[in-house]
């Protein structure tokens, strides 16, 4: 199997490397855009630094608004193991991506051990779609309901305050709480926005002056943050952080890759992909470099690396949802791919000869 192509044509992945080093070279505004492991994401960021370019996730969006809730506003979270374990109320504020929505499921269907009552009280809080827990859930607001009305709806009313036209069901769900040692909002930046977040913990916060309340943070893609996480330690800032003048420079939105590459200021792509994305769409004449889980080249990429599925093809560290923190995994279908990292680490190579990447 082919593991590099420069257009449609096979060739030596040190040649395609090497070329791949020359258009890093002569590119006047370089992006980077990946989903991939913790190996990966620190190497595609030194690699960055090294090219004096741009660097977004893949889902750079949600995680861009997740990021700046707790850079600008901060939130009281909880860990996934004190929920599971403590948690006799939960409520679903917004969509949930996947797999949070199979975490969520999971803690809806075991009982505290450490709580007073052995059964969840399963709240949706503008929840749009499908319920949150279906036949088991009481939803407050209507399935077309913003979550950011709800919310602070819902806030107003509990303080005691007139509000137009309060939640349904606001009666069952503060009889709850009244009951309720430990309530937890779970929530995601996928399901709101900004303003929606900060008002989630602006109940938190108030629920906590008479008792104890917290959330569960459940990030819209585990890669990703995890990818944010390695980013504030390697630079201080999250993605959407740019080297142009030589030093980290973070601005969520000057360096938003997807909109640099639909305005036409960058000249040249370097996007990572996970296993199944489907490529991005080259524009503005923007040259593609591609590392994806593939069998044949990228359409309309001036080069492609085929490379491993973090976890599968190769042993990896990521963010996982389950515990709240960076877990180890063991590849569960070793190969002889090259990982992202190996493949970027390569590129730097003849990027800059002789020289290693930092850590």
């Amino acid at each position: 199997m082919a593991v590099a192509w420069i257009g449609n044509r096979e060739t030596l992945v040190t040649r395609a490397a090497e070329h791949a080093a020359e258009l890093l070279r002569s590119s006047r505004c370089p992006v980077f855009s990946f989903d991939t492991d913790i190996h990966g994401t620190r190497t595609a960021i030194a690699l960055a630094e090294a090219a004096g370019a741009a660097y977004d996730h893949r889902r750079g969006e949600a995680l861009a608004r997740e990021a700046a809730l707790f850079t600008g506003k901060g939130g009281l979270t909880a860990s996934p193991g004190e929920v599971r374990r403590r948690a006799d109320l939960l409520a679903m504020v917004g969509e949930l991506a996947e797999p949070a929505r199979s975490l969520a499921a999971e803690l809806a269907g075991t009982a505290p051990d450490l709580a007073a009552r052995t059964k969840r009280a399963l709240f949706s809080i503008g929840v749009r779609g499908r319920p949150a827990w279906p036949g088991k859930t009481v939803r407050l607001g209507s399935a077309r309901s913003d979550p950011g009305s709800v919310l602070s709806a819902l806030r107003a009313a509990l303080a005691g305050r007139q509000t137009a036209a309060p939640p349904a069901n606001l009666a069952v769900f503060s009889a709850a709480l009244q009951t309720a040692s430990f309530p937890v909002f779970l929530f995601s930046g996928s399901g709101l926005d900004p303003l929606a977040m900060e008002m989630l913990q602006g109940l938190v916060d108030d629920l906590n002056r008479k008792g104890r309340a917290s959330s569960l943070f459940l990030p819209a893609s585990e890669s990703g943050w995890g990818s944010t996480l390695a980013s504030g330690w390697m630079t201080g800032f999250p993605p959407r952080t740019g080297f142009a003048r030589g030093k980290p420079e973070f601005d969520p939105w000057r360096y938003d890759v997807e909109r640099m590459i639909a305005a036409g200021e960058a000249d040249l792509h370097l996007a990572v992909l996970a296993a199944g994305e489907v490529p991005p769409k080259r524009r503005n004449g923007t040259a593609l470099l591609a590392l994806a889980v593939t069998e044949r080249p990228v359409r309309g990429a001036a080069i492609t690396f085929a490379v491993g599925e973090p976890g599968l093809d190769h042993d990896a560290v990521g963010y996982s949802l389950a515990t709240g923190t960076l877990a180890a995994t063991t590849a569960s279908a070793r190969s002889d791919r090259a990982s992202a990292a190996e493949t970027l680490r390569l590129i730097a190579g003849h990027l800059q000869p002789g020289e290693a990447l930092p850590c």
